[in-house]
């Protein structure tokens, strides 16, 4: 049997339709892969920017780190400060009518060389503006008191009431140098 020139040349044709075609696949899952490496590329150089010009402004945070310090309350390495923040919630809640009815104290951990505790009040109950001011006095008594959550909600029977939950997280310092850091107390 013999394959007249015709059928070669319908063979060539199609064996290189089929090695572009699936020369053009390849290369179609290689530009979407470079395309994606190029995004993920352009997205650490942007964070690596961010954090760059955190590092070069270091000497500034210092400095304000520095001015504000001060305010920052220390303890002595084997006081028990669960007492101090809950008596200063304590006023607080009681000047601005907010009733605080249960509450637990979390554990100390050390975040750099400040350490904070976290009280979880777990019901309270108060009018809206009771509410904001005491937030309010809160954020007045300086940068060591902070609600990071908070869960408000009508209370069913009395229309002028809320109900909720927050967590007031308080920083401080202890005096002497800190302990040895452990990976698990570290951000």
């Amino acid at each position: 049997m013999s394959v007249s020139n015709r059928e070669k040349t319908m063979l060539a044709l199609t064996l290189l339709t089929l090695l572009f075609g699936g020369l053009g696949l390849t290369a179609r899952r290689q530009v979407e892969r470079y395309r994606q490496v190029d995004g993920q590329r352009r997205e650490l150089q942007t964070i690596l920017a961010d954090r760059q010009a955190l590092v070069a402004q270091r000497s500034d945070w210092e400095a304000q780190y520095a001015s504000l310090r001060h305010l920052m309350p220390v303890f002595a390495p084997d006081r028990q400060v669960a007492t101090y923040w809950l008596a200063i919630m304590d006023r607080l809640a009681n000047q601005n009518g907010l009733s605080i009815v249960r509450r637990q104290v979390g554990e100390e951990k050390l975040v750099g060389d400040v350490y904070e505790m976290p009280i979880d009040c777990k019901d309270w109950e108060g009018s809206l503006e009771g509410l904001v001011r005491f937030l309010y006095d809160l954020q007045a008594e300086g940068a060591m008191l902070d609600v990071r959550s908070m869960f408000i909600r009508p209370t069913p029977n009395k229309p002028a009431l809320l109900r909720g939950s927050f967590t007031l997280y308080c920083a401080y310092l202890r005096e002497g140098a800190p302990p040895a850091a452990t990976g698990e107390n570290q951000p």
